[in-house]
């Protein structure tokens, strides 16, 4: 089933069980998909965009409740953390940070890439390897330890 498709199944289930934070949640992806299919240009293959607009979505709301928290809003926190637990319900299973670190330094010594210079061809065969499985920040860390180390 596509995704734009269990969204609609899930919109449907969330509005009979009168679920208001999944409902926000479901709303926001379905708005997020449906901008992100109108825009020009949006040549991508579907399922990458939906990866990248979904991870999109956690992040927003992760660095939203970072924010609410470190001002001492968890009223305002709490909401944000419950959506980003229902959207990576769509998200692939993310992997382990030693999985992460192995594929990193694999990938790293078969590009060949030596310095800081060739951080951002590694970082493109990396993240087309790992879309949607793992954070960006995470990648990005494990990347830089390989390149200067």
């Amino acid at each position: 089933m596509a995704l734009t498709e269990k969204i609609n199944v899930d919109l449907k289930e969330a509005m009979k069980a009168k679920d208001k934070v999944k409902l926000e949640s479901l709303r926001a992806i379905k708005a997020a998909l449906l901008i992100a299919a109108t825009e020009k240009g949006a040549s991508e293959s579907s399922e990458e965009l939906e990866l990248k607009m979904l991870q999109k979505l956690v992040k927003q709301r992760k660095d939203a409740a970072t924010i609410y928290t470190e001002q001492g809003r968890d009223d305002l926190a709490q909401p944000e953390l419950e959506q980003v637990a229902i959207i990576e319900k769509y998200l692939p299973e993310q992997m382990g940070d030693d999985e992460v670190k192995a594929i990193v330094s694999a990938l790293v010594a078969e590009s060949g890439a030596s310095s800081m210079a060739d951080m951002g061809k590694v970082m493109g065969i990396v993240n087309q390897k790992l879309a949607g499985k793992a954070d960006g920040k995470l990648i990005a860390g494990f990347v830089k330890a390989a390149l200067v180390g």
